[in-house]
């Protein structure tokens, strides 16, 4: 059956054919049968150069050996306990030290989940009900942030969603990225603002660079407000280098979401921040969160496998910003401009890059849309969306780099 085929079907037993909304490319998406390193081989035959690896989690490539070695050898003595397994304080310590902003933190099962948890925390040691978000920040699906979302919500053209109460969206702020004068407005005087969440880059639209100081500005402001400041490094976190944004700018947040690359490509999710906040969640505090599938074990074995190989290997993080770099000189200024940090990337349809969620939805979407099309059909498959950050991984050698960029150069 081809993809087309399978597709028809699918839309018969899953909204709009699929489980996430971005997968959702017009007319049909293709469907993958397997892949190995830097390339996704799909049920119709043709083998692509992925640069979306999975939405991110992927920066080792697909099927890395010592993951997949972690997770068989976890399947041989069984794959869910409901208890304690002893790798799960010996990954968490290590976890916590390299990112500043952690002295404890709790394993979750996605990024959805530990930004919803972190939020709950924050509230329950702050006891204010009110939080702040980025325009066109994306925290997951849960009611309180789905507020003019990133990703796929901003490719359809729906930044709200039907089914969110207006009573909880009513605690829910919003500023502009990278404006320090809005934020420091919004919080001054204000008594009922527990916490603002970001993303210290932007990466469900863009990758969107902080200018330089925001985020120490940012840290400054909350601190003087008393409001607690959440990083979401889902995507950020060791795509960024070890220890993700917060090591990389120097700026220490109160609470920090983690999630994609620490499962190794399996689901997982983790939120940590500092020992008083931390001591409120059940069973020690008041503060109540559980899950069946936390701290699972093969997403610990993976994840523990894939942060083990990027300390033994810390020279990655040069070579990738290096890749990425190379894919930039090779695109055509005319068309739009080009955004890079580390092994995240994207071609922007704006003369200039954007610096909040504003001007990026100032970006020719149709012409991305051309765009994307061409590439595919150069054997390289992008992100289907303006508002997605194109990802490279260890996998990607000198010569699928150079593809790239030759793609890059006469697609655009």
């Amino acid at each position: 059956m081809k993809s087309s085929d399978m597709f028809e079907d699918a839309k018969t037993l899953m909204p709009g054919g699929v489980s996430s909304p971005v997968r959702a490319i017009r007319p049909f998406p293709f469907y993958t049968q397997s892949a190995r390193g830097s390339r996704i081989t799909t049920i119709d035959g043709p083998t692509l150069i992925d640069c979306c690896m999975a939405y991110g989690p992927l920066i080792l490539g697909h099927a890395h050996p010592e993951v997949m070695e972690a997770i068989l050898s976890r399947v041989r003595d069984g794959w869910l306990y409901g208890t304690p397994i002893p790798l799960e304080p010996q990954y968490a310590r290590l976890l916590i030290d390299d990112h500043p902003g952690m002295e404890m933190l709790r394993f979750v099962s996605s990024g959805s989940e530990a930004t919803m948890a972190a939020i709950r925390v924050a509230r329950g040691f702050t006891g204010r009900p009110d939080i702040v978000k980025v325009e066109g920040g994306f925290h997951g699906a849960h009611d309180g942030v789905l507020v003019q979302a990133g990703s796929g919500a901003t490719t359809l053209g729906i930044p709200d969603s039907a089914g969110v109460l207006a009573d909880v969206v009513s605690h829910t702020r919003q500023v502009p990225y990278n404006d320090l004068e809005a934020l420091e407005g919004l919080l001054a005087g204000n008594k009922t603002i527990g916490a603002f969440i970001l993303e210290p880059v932007l990466g469900n639209i863009g990758p969107v660079l902080p200018d330089r100081d925001y985020l120490a500005g940012v840290r400054e402001i909350t601190r003087a407000h008393d409001v607690l400041l959440i990083f979401d490094e889902v995507i950020t976190g060791y795509r960024l280098g070890i220890g993700g944004a917060q090591n990389l700018y120097g700026v220490k947040p109160d609470l920090t979401t983690l999630g994609k690359i620490i499962g190794g490509g399996l689901p997982i999710g983790a939120f940590g921040g500092r020992r008083e906040i931390m001591e409120l969640i059940a069973p020690a505090g008041p503060v109540y969160q559980a899950g069946t599938f936390s701290g699972n074990p093969l997403s610990l074995s993976a994840g523990m496998a894939a942060i083990t190989w990027l300390h033994d290997h810390p020279e990655i993080y040069q070579r990738l910003e290096d890749s990425t770099r190379s894919i930039g000189e090779g695109t055509s200024r005319k068309a739009g401009s080009f955004v890079r940090i580390g092994s995240m990337f994207k071609f922007f349809f704006r003369e200039a890059p954007p610096r909040n969620y504003r001007e990026a939805k100032e970006c020719d979407t149709g012409r991305f849309t051309s765009f994307w099309s061409a590439m595919l059909k150069s054997g390289i498959f992008l992100p289907p969306s303006q508002f997605e950050t194109n990802f490279i991984s260890a996998a990607h050698d000198e010569q699928d780099i150079a593809t790239i960029r030759s793609a890059y150069q006469a697609c655009l």
